[in-house]
């Protein structure tokens, strides 16, 4: 459950993104951490986000940390069988230029995967792939990795803004705004 302050997905976008930079500026290794002992970071990012005060870094930022950093599975940490994976799967179809959109079909998109690890998460979201791979942990968004998310977060942002669905709250209807909404975009039709 997100801050009581978030009432949309675009709010809800920030409001993850803020506990990464949290992750970063405290030096502190996920997100249940940071909400812990920097909550009033957190938030003061947040509201910073959404008003527009501060902006998240261009997506290049993270193409390049992807090309740099060790050649690893990001979900697992092997080193065999890797391919570049595609964050928000290429197989989203929310309109028909969803096979062409460089947010998705491109490197802004991609990580290295295990084929284990890339069969596994086939067409999921994000959250949703690490609800059941963390499975029975409650905070399980909290302990992604910060390259991973952040890659994600701004692709995905950009699928929410071309559906229109940025403004929207409950997406998946369970009755509450969740990680989970994020994610229901993805096999929207």
């Amino acid at each position: 459950m997100p801050d009581r302050e978030v009432h949309t997905i675009e709010q809800l976008i920030y409001y993850q993104y803020a506990k990464i930079i949290a992750k970063s500026a405290m030096k502190v290794p996920d997100g249940k951490a940071a909400k812990g002992a920097h909550y009033g970071f957190i938030k003061n990012t947040f509201r910073e986000l959404k008003e527009g005060v501060k902006k998240w870094s261009d997506i290049t930022r993270e193409d390049w940390q992807f090309v740099q950093n060790k050649k690893v599975c990001i979900y697992c940490g092997s080193t065999a069988g890797l391919s570049e994976e595609h964050i928000v799967p290429r197989s989203i179809a929310i309109n028909n230029r969803c096979a062409n959109c460089e947010h998705v079909q491109q490197i802004h998109n991609q990580v290295w995967a295990c084929r284990s690890c890339n069969s596994a998460k086939s067409d999921l979201g994000l959250y949703e792939f690490y609800r059941r791979l963390l499975s029975p942990e409650k905070k399980y968004y909290d302990l992604i990795p910060k390259l991973l998310e952040k890659k994600y977060l701004k692709t995905i942002w950009h699928c929410h803004e071309c559906a229109g669905t940025l403004e929207s709250g409950d997406i998946d209807g369970d009755g509450e705004i969740t990680v989970q909404d994020i994610d229901s975009i993805i096999h929207r039709q």
